[in-house]
């Protein structure tokens, strides 16, 4: 039966596990600037079994990006046979720099996670010899003995500390990273060191009074410096972390089946459905106080559309993994992804651009692979939600979009960006960039896709 959007929530949001939040406003196409994606898009219902048919055409155009264009890239060429783990240091046309590389927590653990999901869906054993290799840096090199958590860079060989504080960005990374390692692997030392993590997060860095996590901290957990953090300033707490926290969770918790990570995994559903979205915008923001109070001074007045993609279907898998209905946040994905497209979508050219001020068109027109990986995802989980035709469109004019300009078929991977004009820039493979987006949004999509052909 098909859904119509905000209508069955009404039903089911009384007996919501996660909705204490108000709800933003219905999702409607009677605004001008939805009215014209409308018309642009499509007016037209189709057909109930039209994933089927979108199926048949980008399911093999997807797997091609993924394992001819992706992968081929990032394996094995970026494989440290000497030192272990992975060297992410590859210029735009992916040929290896000059300057000497780093090992940065996020990447590293983003490589693991790449290479762990695909031995676990099937891709070849070699991934799971190329995720080994990056447990065993992590583990060993990446780890600190004393104190817990990880350091956030080393050098290449491992053995020079070059940044040892601690920031959960980076330490949800690492249990994103463990905790599909031992999904894929099995391995009990794996489930451990995950085991460890969390237990060390729980006691140095949730917050027992407002909840969610403090973020920034000095090599033996004591609160961080004065100044600007790896990942902005002290005291304050992150969307963007704690959107990297809930997908940490969700697979956690898959793989631990511990009760206080589902209660971890409720309480950062619940901020993220709730807490960081601005009701009356329809849309989140980034930065907060240890209250949650909203920061929005200065640049801070502005959407980031590919956080606000990612953060809908990284929630609703965090549902499914926590056995709760993802219906009665069915509202604030409508929300979310209206003003993405409303504000943040090419009409014209297909895919999303980088971030907007307030309630205005895109004002930072470029777009990056990342944002472009996430939207792919997200337009299927909302057509699997919804059946409305419109996100098969989206859905459609963002893989053309990436196919055409955001994928270099003749070097390998997708550009970091793509200029407002149409230039590619940015490196191939640096401390912040790794197959993770794209290479998972193309697994996520391609899951989709076959079982609409079953």
């Amino acid at each position: 039966m098909k859904i119509q959007r905000g209508f069955v929530l009404r039903a089911i949001i009384l007996r919501s596990l996660i909705s204490r939040h108000n709800q933003p406003p219905v999702r409607t196409f009677a605004t001008a600037g939805l009215l014209a994606t409308a018309l642009i898009l499509s007016a037209v219902r189709l057909r109930g079994d039209d994933l089927k048919d979108v199926a048949k055409i980008y399911q093999p155009r997807l797997q091609s990006n993924l394992t001819q264009n992706i992968v081929a890239f990032w394996y094995p060429k970026t494989m440290d046979e000497k030192n272990g783990g992975y060297i992410l240091n590859h210029d735009i046309e992916g040929k290896l720099k000059h300057t000497p590389p780093v090992k940065m927590i996020v990447t590293q653990c983003r490589m693991l996670w790449l290479y762990s999901h695909l031995a676990r869906e099937g891709y070849g054993t070699q991934y799971l010899a190329a995720a080994e290799s990056g447990f065993r840096f992590l583990k060993d090199k990446m780890w600190d003995p004393v104190n817990g958590g990880f350091y956030w860079e080393v050098d290449v060989t491992g053995e020079r500390k070059l940044q040892r504080g601690k920031h959960l960005y980076g330490q949800a990374f690492g249990l994103y990273a463990l905790s599909e390692y031992y999904l894929a692997s099995s391995r009990p030392e794996a489930l451990e060191l995950a085991n460890r993590q969390f237990d060390v997060m729980e006691a140095k860095s949730h917050d027992k009074t407002y909840d969610g996590y403090q973020e920034w901290f000095n090599e033996d957990w004591t609160p961080g410096p004065p100044g600007n953090t790896y990942m902005g300033e002290p005291d304050h707490k992150l969307m963007n972390t704690h959107l990297h926290l809930l997908e940490a969770m969700t697979t956690y918790y898959r793989a631990s089946k511990l009760p206080l990570a589902r209660e971890r995994l409720l309480e950062l559903i619940q901020i993220q459905s709730s807490t960081v979205v601005r009701k009356g915008l329809g849309a989140c923001t980034d930065k907060y106080q240890r209250n949650w109070e909203p920061i929005l001074t200065d640049n801070l007045a502005r959407v980031s559309y590919g956080h606000d993609l990612e953060n809908i279907w990284l929630l609703n898998d965090a549902c499914d993994a926590a056995g709760v209905p993802t219906y009665p946040l069915l509202d604030v994905y409508n929300s979310l992804y209206d003003y993405a497209l409303k504000h943040g979508f090419d009409r014209v050219n297909g895919g999303f651009f980088y971030t907007g001020a307030f309630n205005q068109r895109a004002t930072d027109r470029r777009k990056s692979w990342w944002v472009q990986a996430e939207a792919c995802v997200t337009s299927l989980y909302m057509y699997r939600l919804t059946h409305d035709p419109k996100d098969l469109e989206i859905f459609k004019k963002t893989c053309d979009w990436i196919d055409k300009h955001q994928t270099d078929w003749k070097n390998g991977e997708w550009y970091e960006m793509v200029e407002e004009d149409g230039t590619p820039s940015g490196d191939k493979a640096q401390p912040w960039k790794s197959g993770y987006h794209n290479g998972r949004a193309m697994m996520e999509c391609l899951d989709i896709l076959k079982a609409a052909q079953k």
